[in-house]
Order: structure tokens, then sequence, then C-alpha cells
């Protein structure tokens, strides 16, 4: 650790071994572990701790009692050397925890760049955030979940482990999500089930009327039309799966899950229809 190129309070408690790059500010009674690693221009508050083998990119925001890389809520877990990645201009806010990965999964628990982590939000062991993503107040993630890029999960939402969230999709607040929800798709209630598309999102990130078209077709064909689902998965790949956001939908359906697919609840034909 080179002194002269951080901010350190004096009642800050940084070990030896620690790497603090330039710019860094490290706020009264904080406590940076012996194997973290903290990028250029690193922000850590007041109280907050960063222990383990954690590393946060440029720019990352650590604000007062969040807590970043501590052993994971896993009685498995026997202090292994697993680790917590954090990406460029990530915030974490007050009280929010990140726990270091286990042996259970890969080792590592990643938040990918420019994610918003607010006050009170748990990211449990394993878990991998993509870029982009913003976990509103109180959201609990379950070890092992995946959140793809740009997704918005709601507050006080509660998400199994394992579970897959695909990219650009919303979750709205004070849900239970038990499966896996489909790219651009939007989901709500204890126990949640998909509503329609999260259109919204799709609009403000400047997807195009035939894209969005398309998707509903999709939507509609998938979650709401007849027979079986295979037969709705053949005849939308059919259909629409040349068109590169419905082939990534059904490239979601196909992959492997641990948790299966969440399905449309008894009143998305109803909120798709008047979206439409």
């Amino acid at each position: 650790m080179a002194p002269t190129q951080a901010t350190i309070h004096p009642t800050a408690i940084v070990a030896e071994g620690a790497r603090l790059g330039a710019g860094v500010t490290v706020g009264p009674y904080a406590t940076i572990g012996p194997q973290v690693v903290l990028g250029e221009g690193v922000q850590v508050g007041a109280h907050a701790v960063l222990d383990g083998i954690t590393t946060l990119a440029e720019g990352v925001q650590v604000l007062p009692f969040a807590s970043v890389g501590l052993p994971p809520q896993d009685l498995k877990y026997k202090g292994e050397p697993t680790r917590v990645e954090v990406g460029p201009r990530t915030i974490i806010r007050e009280h929010a925890t990140v726990h270091r990965g286990s042996v259970s999964g890969e080792g590592v628990t990643r938040l990918g760049a420019d994610c918003l982590i607010m006050c009170v939000a748990h990211v449990g062991h394993d878990c991998v955030l993509e870029d982009r993503v913003i976990l509103a107040n109180n959201v609990m993630l379950g070890g092992h979940v995946h959140i793809g890029d740009n997704v918005f999960v709601g507050g006080g939402t509660a998400i199994h482990q394992s579970v897959r969230i695909g990219r650009q999709a919303v979750i709205g607040g004070m849900s239970g999500v038990e499966r896996d929800v489909i790219p651009f798709g939007s989901c709500m209630g204890n126990r949640a089930r998909l509503i329609g598309l999260n259109l919204i999102g799709l609009k403000r990130r400047g997807f195009g009327r035939e894209a969005i078209n398309a998707l509903r077709a999709a939507y509609r064909g998938l979650f709401l039309g007849r027979g079986t689902f295979d037969a709705r998965v053949a005849l939308v790949t059919q259909d629409h799966g040349a068109q590169p956001q419905v082939a990534e939908i059904l490239a979601f359906i196909e992959a492997s899950s641990h948790r299966g697919l969440m399905r449309a609840g008894r009143q998305a034909g109803e909120a798709e229809a008047e979206a439409a």
C-alpha cells in the first residue's frame, strides 16, 4: 500500500497487504482486510467493512455500514479462498451486504459495471449480476442467482437461490421469485408470475417498434397460446425465431435451469392486451 496515493481517516483500519489505488478514500472506522484490492478512485464510507479476497474496480462506492466480501451464509463453507469482484462505478449503499462465493459454486460473487445496490439489499454467495443492474431497497438474493444486463428489481423482493433473470427484465416490488424470468419480461406477486413484457424499459433502451412488436407476438405465442408449451415454442421458433431478441428468449428457455421457467399468471393476458 502506498499511503500517499489514498486518503485514509485516522480511525480506519487498513490491514497490511491491502492494495489501494490512486485517489481512494477510506472513511472513519472503516475496515479493509489484507486481501482487498481497491481500484482508482474507490470510495469507502464510514464503518464499511471490506474483507476476504475482494476486488473493487475503479470508481466503486461503498457507503456507510455496508459490507463486502464477508463469508457466505453456507454451513458447508470452511474458509476456502473464495472471492468477490465488483465492476467499475458500481454503488453499494448503506447496510447492503455482498457475500463472497462458496465452494458449492464457482467460488466468486460477481457484480458488473454501473450497478446500484440500494440500502439493506443482500447479494448472496455465488450470485452474478451483469452490468447496470439495480436492486432497490431490501431486495434479497439467495445464492447462485444470475441477473442479466439492465434488470430492475423492485424493493422488498426475494429471489430464490439459483434463479436466472434474463436481461432487460423488471421485477415488481415485494415479489417472491421462484422461477426463471425470460429476457425482457415483467413479473410481480407473492410467488411471482409473468404479467407481460418490460415495455417501458424496452422503449427507454431504444428498442424499435419492429423489435417490440416481434417480442409481443412471441410472448403471446409462448405464454398465452394454446397447446403444449413445447408446441408453442416450436411455433414461435418457426414464425419469429430469426428476430434477435426473440431468439434470445428462445435460447434462454432452452438453457439449463435449476428452478424451471416462470409462466404467465392468470391476469397476464389482460395486462398484455391492455399494453397493446
